[in-house]
């Protein structure tokens, strides 16, 4: 059987751009077979080409990074290319100019200048991108690279023919500390507890996460009177959540030292439904202005 050549290309921290274009290890081994390390097999040669991360970053190299080896770089090519999707469906994207984006997670999306965040097409990881070299008949076609990205748990593959490569680049993100939500529903009901009298004059904090039987209230509070006032905090609030503050209210006005328990469904906005329903159950409404109570909106100095 004849050896196939598999390169690599590994960035290696540490290595200078001035001692060497390139550090290239060639090894050839037995790819065993199940039987163990006398069975026979088919002999393949590995490439092992190591490229230094100045090299890798720099402009000048415009040359393919197979996802063989997982590298921490973002790949972000914009090309005039044909998209083929094979496997549980088929999809074919003609040619035209789209930016080829290669994930550090073996992803690769194809997005054009539309359809918002989107991909036209996509393979999730875990995968593998090889590059290679077009065949007389592709290149006839005016192909100059091939991209197969192969899924590994499934057949599906992504075939890219790529005609024109206007840009090719890598980048080093690191690591992303992720995103953090502003406005959640933790926010509200801290900020609520904090501003307490926004359910009415005399109203008191007993305390956050009120616990019952089955979960916790998001405020326990005392009116004026001295009733209990349970209270459930959405940012959009629809009926599941009048649903959930109705099962809080029956087991809670069962216990004595609470009874009899008021709710109020409080959340940013409140769907006309939701609102029609906490009503017919003598729950009341109360809508909350996050920007007000958070301090960055003067709502009285407003003209509307």
């Amino acid at each position: 059987m004849p050896a196939a050549v598999v390169p690599l290309f590994l960035p290696v921290p540490g290595i200078q751009a001035q001692e060497g274009i390139q550090a290239v290890l060639t090894a050839r081994g037995r790819r065993l077979a199940p039987g163990g390390p006398g069975a026979a097999g088919a002999v393949r040669t590995w490439h092992v080409t190591i490229l230094p991360q100045p090299l890798l970053q720099s402009p000048a190299f415009h040359g393919p990074v197979p996802r063989t080896a997982r590298l921490p770089y973002v790949r972000l090519v914009i090309a005039r290319c044909s998209v083929n999707y094979e496997g549980r469906l088929r999809a074919h994207l003609p040619q035209a100019t789209r930016l080829l984006l290669v994930k550090a997670d073996g992803s690769v999306l194809v997005h054009s200048d539309g359809g918002s965040y989107k991909p036209l097409n996509w393979m999730s990881p875990p995968a593998t991108l090889r590059t290679a070299e077009p065949t007389e008949e592709l290149a006839a076609e005016g192909v100059v690279q091939v991209w197969t990205v192969q899924a590994m748990k499934s057949d599906d593959r992504l075939i890219v023919h790529l005609f024109e490569i206007m840009h090719d680049s890598s980048h080093e993100l690191g690591v992303d500390p992720g995103l953090v939500k502003d406005g959640v529903e933790s926010d509200l009901q801290r900020l609520l507890a904090e501003q307490i009298e926004l359910l009415g004059d005399g109203h008191t904090l007993v305390r956050r996460e009120y616990m019952t039987a089955i979960g916790p209230v998001d405020i326990l509070a005392r009116d004026a009177t001295g009733g209990s006032v349970a209270v459930e905090l959405k940012r959009r609030g629809d009926i599941d959540g009048v649903e959930q503050l109705t099962r809080y209210l029956e087991l809670m006005n069962r216990d004595p030292l609470l009874a009899p328990v008021q709710g109020v469904y409080a959340a940013q906005q409140i769907k006309p439904q939701a609102r029609t329903l906490a009503e017919d159950r003598g729950i009341r409404c109360l809508t909350l202005d996050y920007d007000a109570m958070r301090g960055v909106d003067d709502a009285e100095s407003r003209l509307f």
